[in-house]
């Protein structure tokens, strides 16, 4: 589909330098046949004119001859220009300007197959990740479906269902409806974060507000697990959208609990530099593989070394959401990690937000 469509643009591409290209040779053509034309009727007035002088500067001669004269110095020119040769060039210009036209397609023809890939590549990318995003989605959620189906029809089957085994399914039903909404909210939030016209309201906050709300949400969690927060932000005053800058911090907050053993910390701080404020959330747990690093950020991706340790329950989306969140707020997030030492995960955005 995409080279069809590359073929076609290049097509067109053709058609337009076509129209140029022969609009330009005629404009050439018409120009120097005029000038040909001039020179033609020119040429044939000097020597209509030089013909009637002729019996004259003949007579001027013998009598100078008669007189023991030098004859004078006639000058030339009297031959009527030859109609071939006027001919001859105006096919030679014919000729060239076809060349010329033939050389101009040829070159245009490789650079509008070349700029016809590179205008239609954001669009191949953006079509290649929305067939990625939907594949994906379609997997994830087949999984909580089927589990939900199969559970219900050997329920239905059974004869000897007792009310016990019919709360047990219940709960267990619960559970996957809670995963399929959990997928559905976090995927319409990833929707919502790649628009360009989102309705998002920044205003000027405390950074230091926001940490201390997302750290009381994920404190439960961090008990549970036995794991220390220590909340070093500094209060900064900044332009975000509050409420997704706090689901920012939750979502690196999580993502340091459930992918790290009991027992470990974790350490929010902050700086200001530059017109910039650069956050990090560090973490001395069990790290990341290297090759691992650069697809963090990718929807649906888990390490396997990581969800094997933790038995960790989700679906890949987190960091999606926290790099969406952070380019809507003009910055960068990166990471640094290594295994068995721990991972940082560092933001830098303006402290004044533009559009």
């Amino acid at each position: 589909m995409f080279q069809k469509a590359r073929i076609k643009l290049t097509v067109w591409y053709l058609l337009i330098i076509m129209v140029i290209s022969g609009l330009f040779s005629l404009a050439i053509y018409t120009a120097v046949n005029r000038d040909l034309s001039r020179i033609e009727r020119f040429q044939k007035t000097r020597q209509q004119e030089r013909e009637g002088l002729a019996p004259a500067l003949e007579q001027f001669r013998r009598d100078r001859e008669r007189l023991g004269l030098p004859p004078p110095s006639i000058p030339g020119g009297f031959n009527t220009p030859d109609p071939e040769i006027i001919k001859e060039t105006r096919i030679r210009l014919i000729s060239t300007l076809a060349l010329v036209n033939l050389g101009i397609l040829g070159l245009a023809g490789l650079a509008g197959y070349f700029l016809a890939g590179r205008t239609l590549r954001p669009i191949k990318e953006m079509m290649d990740e929305q067939n990625r995003f939907i594949t994906d989605a379609s997997h994830e959620l087949k999984t909580p479906i089927t589990s939900l189906r199969s559970e219900i029809e050997v329920a239905q089957r059974s004869k000897d269902l007792t009310l016990k085994d019919a709360k047990k399914l219940l709960a267990s039903n619960l559970e996957e409806v809670k995963n399929l909404q959990t997928l559905s909210d976090n995927l319409i939030e990833i929707t919502q974060h790649q628009k360009a016209n989102n309705n998002f309201v920044f205003e000027k906050s405390l950074l230091k507000s926001i940490a201390n709300e997302a750290c009381k949400k994920i404190t439960k969690s961090a008990t549970q697990k036995g794991i220390k927060i220590k909340n070093r932000v500094k209060d900064i005053l900044l332009e975000v959208e509050k409420n997704t800058f706090c689901e920012l911090f939750v979502v690196l907050l999580d993502n340091a609990i459930k992918y790290n053993p009991k027992g470990t910390e974790v350490t929010l701080s902050s700086e200001k530099t530059d017109g910039q404020v650069i956050i990090k959330v560090s973490d001395n747990g069990i790290g990341i593989k290297k090759e691992e690093v650069p697809h963090l950020f990718d929807r649906f991706y888990r390490g396997d070394k990581s969800r094997a340790k933790s038995e960790v329950a989700g679906y890949g989306l987190g960091l999606s959401i926290a790099k969406g969140i952070v380019e809507n707020h003009n910055g960068t997030i990166r990471v640094e990690s290594e295994e068995g030492k721990g991972t940082t995960f560092t933001i830098q955005i303006p402290i004044k937000h533009s559009k």
